[in-house]
């Protein structure tokens, strides 16, 4: 069975730039028209059509439709969708508390550009959303899922707990972007790994990972070796295999599901899978629960990788992938 249990539906900050990413996954969909590139019609049309995307919302019925075509068409059983938490304008509280947004810091300032930016949505908007479409997508022969990707801050966990509560999740995601607030996969601050020691670097990122596995908070936990996004790797065997059997160990330990994660490989600079192969047969040689992701976030991109991971993962034997439902885990046949 093929899914894909990683997908976003936009994500700013809105700039002439995702204007164009998403003028690109429209076109994607757009069967059967021709017009010249160049042309002014074209550009008139695709005006029109940004205008209308803009109005609806990145939640409307429209939007959500264009992943269920893609699905349909390349053969996905089961599609969870999720959104970062930082999208939603009640965690405020909770990103300010644990990023660097210094104004006189030029990471600093950066951040609190960019949070200010993507911070634009409610969270009741998305789940309601998610949740509506369910019958839809069900009817045409695709299982939807609602999820939420949550950034884990060590020492928050409470302030976590309250914030995910009372939603209908099909599932939770754990994740480390940040590592003692700096947000280390934004390409505008990629030149601050040139500066420290990476040894010294990715104990820290590890360390916070682990803690978060060992919180229980998570149904699975995202691209667990994600602080590669830009290429800056330990060239150090021991020091690698200690943590990969580390938190293979934590994740056998709590029964903590992961995923293998297509995102880094077709849109950052490593062009490498989550979690590298020397990780990920780490972690299936402790029987860890695994999904599939593509860490889409445009319709276009769905599915990216996920039937070439699916074949991974039977290389190295592993029989069953995990899929979610309100909470609860269910194993099922890679076929």
């Amino acid at each position: 069975m093929l899914i894909d249990y990683h997908v976003h539906l936009e994500e700013g900050p809105y700039s002439f730039a995702w204007l164009e990413r998403t003028s690109k996954a429209m076109e994607h969909f757009r069967d059967n028209e021709v017009l010249e590139h160049g042309s002014r019609d074209k550009i008139e049309k695709q005006i029109s059509q940004l205008q209308k995307r803009l109005n609806a919302g990145c939640y409307s019925e429209e939007w959500l439709d264009l992943y269920l075509k893609k699905a349909k068409q390349i053969g996905l059983k089961e599609v969870g969708i999720v959104d970062h938490l930082y999208r939603f304008k009640e965690t405020k509280n909770y990103f300010e508390k644990a990023l660097n947004l210094d104004p006189n810091d030029s990471i600093g300032e950066l951040q609190a550009y960019w949070l200010r930016n993507v911070m634009t949505e409610k969270m009741d908007d998305f789940t309601s959303a998610i949740s509506a479409a369910k019958k839809r997508w069900e009817k045409e022969g695709v299982s939807l899922k609602l999820g939420i990707e949550a950034d884990y801050f060590v020492g928050q966990e409470q302030e976590l707990a309250a914030l995910l509560t009372g939603k209908r999740w099909d599932y939770v995601i754990g994740s480390v972007h940040f590592v003692d607030g700096w947000g280390f996969d934004n390409p505008q601050t990629a030149t601050r790994f040139e500066k420290m020691d990476l040894e010294v670097l990715y104990t820290r990122f590890y360390e916070a990972v682990e803690k978060m596995i060992r919180s229980n908070m998570f149904d699975f936990v995202a691209h667990l070796d994600n602080l590669k996004v830009f290429n800056f790797k330990v060239e150090n065997e021991s020091f690698n295999h200690k943590w990969y059997e580390r938190i293979a160990k934590a994740l056998q330990e709590t029964n903590t599901a992961t995923e293998v994660n297509a995102g880094l490989y077709y849109r950052y600079p490593v062009q490498e899978m989550c979690p590298s192969v020397d990780f990920l047969t780490t972690i299936v040689a402790k029987d860890v629960p695994i999904t599939l992701s593509s860490d889409s976030h445009y319709p276009d991109d769905l599915g990216k990788y996920v039937a070439e991971n699916k074949k991974l993962l039977q290389r190295l034997g592993v029989s069953q992938v995990a899929t979610f439902n309100q909470r609860e885990r269910i194993l099922v046949q890679i076929q």
